[in-house]
């Protein structure tokens, strides 16, 4: 709305004569009322049709967060540069911000179904490395640690041949429940950490759900050697404490 503000030099008698007087001419000239008496002069009986008038929106920038609940509300799951959906059928895991699969998943991707969109597929056995001697996928390389992860896979990152190929990571322990999820975090955060967002140099990770101690009973053939070697054996207790140590 309009304010006017009276001069202090003229008396309110004289200005309100002239306010008035502007209004009544600002009125009789406006375009509106211009075209509705060429619209009743022109047609007689007809009302007036005016033209609308285009509407001005304030446009409105996203930010990271903004990007990320709209793509937390699209129905497909992207992987972690968004770049095209996840490539392996999950299912539900004790972390609801991890992608899981099942142990006959892996062996889809062990006896090569997905060979012509995986380049290469990375295996990480987070247990201790008396666990891993004691029976471990075929083709898995144990990582322990943090710093052998980010040694192995951030040093010196695998780069695909084919660009339409994929590079995937799964993660597991004995149980997949803390060290394998933990260890899939941080190699996600020092990724992060390395590039430019939203890129990732491993942008599909998994976790195998129920570990090395699900896999194994159904699919030893997979598995060598063909043994499995739990985390509290009474024969590796002083390993135990060494490595919790480490891990600390």
């Amino acid at each position: 709305c309009r304010q006017l503000f009276r001069s202090p030099s003229l008396p309110s008698t004289v200005i309100r004569p002239i306010l008035k007087r502007m209004d009544r001419d600002r009125d009789r000239e406006s375009p509106v009322r211009t075209k509705r008496r060429r619209s009743v002069a022109g047609t007689p009986g007809t009302e007036p049709v005016l033209e609308p008038v285009a509407r001005l929106l304030r446009s409105r920038s996203l930010c990271h967060q903004d990007i990320g609940a709209l793509l937390g509300s699209d129905h497909r799951e992207l992987i972690g540069d968004f770049s095209k959906a996840y490539l392996l059928q999950t299912v539900e895991g004790k972390h609801q911000d991890l992608k899981y699969i099942s142990p006959a998943m892996m062996v889809a991707v062990l006896t090569g179904q997905f060979s012509g969109l995986i380049e290469s597929c990375v295996i990480v056995d987070c247990r201790y490395p008396y666990e891993y001697e004691g029976g471990h996928i075929k083709g898995a390389v144990n990582l322990p640690l943090e710093q052998d992860a980010e040694e192995f896979l951030l040093r010196k990152p695998i780069v695909p041949c084919d660009a339409s190929k994929r590079i995937i990571v799964i993660f597991h322990c004995e149980f997949s429940s803390e060290r394998g999820p933990r260890m899939c975090r941080f190699v996600r955060e020092k990724d992060r950490a390395c590039n430019e967002y939203p890129n990732l140099h491993y942008p599909e990770l998994y976790v195998l759900k129920g570990g090395y101690r699900e896999f194994f009973p159904q699919y030893q053939s997979h598995c060598e050697p063909q043994d499995y070697r739990p985390m509290h054996h009474e024969d590796f207790k002083e390993d135990l404490r060494r490595f919790r140590l480490k891990s600390r």
